[in-house]
């Protein structure tokens, strides 16, 4: 069996697919105080157990979050490494803005020092 790597720009769009919905990011900050069990996050949502459970879906798809089944008890817990794929397009952005302000700001340098 052969198992494909996602590239990375696939994992960019999932992890800011995620990040999208305002339900996923209170998952995400929920979890950011520790682990829960799906009816834990599900509590605080008025909407039917199987549309929350899409969203912890998306969320574990986006590697955001990963969980772990005891017996009839689902646990999840957030998973910050997910994050890499998104922070890492997000730092070759500002390294391309950052140069291109560089160079703006040095062309107005030049242009104001010229007769």
């Amino acid at each position: 069996m052969v198992r494909s790597v996602p590239r990375r720009s696939d994992q960019v769009d999932l992890v800011f697919k995620a990040l999208a919905d305002p339900t996923r990011r209170q998952v995400i900050e929920r979890l950011v105080s520790g682990s829960a069990s799906t009816s834990e996050l599900a509590q605080p949502f008025t909407m039917a157990l199987p549309s929350f459970l899409q969203h912890l879906s998306v969320l574990e798809k986006a590697g955001l979050v990963t969980s772990t089944k005891v017996g009839r008890t689902r646990t999840y817990r957030l998973s910050p490494e997910g994050l890499d794929a998104a922070q890492g397009w997000l730092a070759d952005r500002r390294r391309l803005w950052e140069s291109r302000l560089d160079q703006l700001d040095q062309f107005l340098i030049d242009q104001k020092e010229s007769p």
